[in-house]
């Protein structure tokens, strides 16, 4: 196990002192969009993972025409 500093149980954050993660936090509510490349990918799966039902019942309808027109 890892070498461990300071007291237990209390971190000290340069940037939450700073004011940088609030400001992130705000700018990234204000434009819609999340700055961490976590964040973004979550993002862009909840988008598609509502398009996911709507493509499936296409490609199944596309799927049927085919086989209905040959």
């Amino acid at each position: 196990m890892g070498r461990r500093r300071g007291i237990l149980g209390l971190s000290f954050s340069w940037k939450r002192a700073a004011g940088i993660s609030g400001a992130k936090g705000r700018l990234s509510r204000k434009i819609g969009m999340p700055l961490t490349r976590t964040g973004r990918q979550r993002k862009a799966g909840r988008a598609l993972g509502c398009c996911v039902p709507l493509a499936i019942m296409a490609a199944g309808s596309l799927i049927a025409g085919i086989v209905w027109a040959g």
